[in-house]
């Protein structure tokens, strides 16, 4: 009876810490299929805009829900500034897509610094939310924080394929993600797409890394580029530029990574997704969800 509570209890742990990954990848996955580049900021960008929130709710008792505001603001900010100064010149010059990704790393080696100076290097305490409150389920307990991250996710990622799918500039930003110079002759502004999905991207990034700090009760400045990582290995796992990939893939690595910590060991949190990579990439390249070129 114990390892079958101990299986739920895993699994729930494995649902919310997915939810995050799931977050993370779709920032990776809107700006990739616009752009066509892996933007190796996203990390570091939507960390520095929770830490600019986690900062004001313990300084000056913000609320929760105000805080969730001030770091999407922040983080869309942050992608907007880099979409100016580091995307938008060397797309103007046409350069190839390597440039303007390790244009994306000298961006995210800014932004970390900055963050460093701000804040320090040590980790930083999440205040408990409704007051550490667990519910038990009988096969599984689960704290109250974790039931409103498994809800923000869920509405989220149902808002979003809404958007993408069903709304006029949702099928601007498909259009362009599918040819940008034909979506231009037909009255498409797609540097407008291009600003809006960037900031949409970093924005959703912000609320993922509010969402970790109340998983894990601190955020870290340096966990930016971890973080970034494992929503790169969503991207691949689930199908690059696939939305329902990045969803149910973010979930999927997040329940295996937690398994293999709770029934091996916590140095395999980190070989998990990389390992998987590896095995997709040489079993099916185009990802899970992904289509043949």
């Amino acid at each position: 009876m114990r390892w079958f509570n101990l299986f739920w209890q895993q699994l729930a742990n494995g649902l919310i810490v997915g939810s995050t990954y799931s977050l993370i990848a779709l920032g990776y996955t809107l700006i990739f299929g616009v752009l066509g580049i892996i933007n190796m900021a996203h990390g570091q960008i939507f960390i520095f805009g929770s830490l600019v929130g986690l900062a004001l709710m313990t300084s000056t008792d913000l609320p929760l829900p105000v805080a969730f505001v001030v770091a999407i603001v922040v983080s869309a900010i942050l992608g907007i500034i880099l979409e100016y100064t580091a995307l938008r010149p060397l797309r103007k010059k046409n350069v190839p897509h390597l440039a303007s990704l390790i244009s994306t790393i000298g961006f995210a080696t800014l932004v970390e610094e900055g963050m460093h100076k701000l804040f320090g290097a040590d980790s930083r305490s999440f205040p408990e939310v409704f007051g550490g409150k667990v519910f038990d389920l009988g096969i599984m307990q689960i704290r109250g924080v974790d039931l409103l991250i498994i809800g923000i996710s869920l509405v989220l990622m149902f808002v979003l394929h809404f958007w993408i799918t069903r709304t006029k500039l949702g099928k601007a930003i498909r259009a362009t993600a599918e040819n940008s110079d034909t979506a231009s002759i037909l009255g498409i502004n797609t540097n407008l797409v291009i600003v809006l999905t960037v900031m949409i991207a970093s924005g959703l990034g912000g609320i993922a890394g509010m969402m970790i700090g109340m998983t894990y009760s601190a955020l870290i400045p340096s966990m930016g580029l971890t973080l970034g990582f494992k929503g790169l290995a969503v991207l691949i796992l689930g199908g690059v530029g696939s939305i329902p990939g990045a969803m149910v893939c973010g979930v999927l690595l997040g329940v295996i990574e937690v398994f293999a910590v709770a029934y091996g060991d916590s140095s395999y949190r980190d070989a998990v997704a990389f390992g998987l990579i590896i095995l997709i990439l040489l079993i099916r390249p185009q990802g899970l969800f992904g289509s043949k070129a």
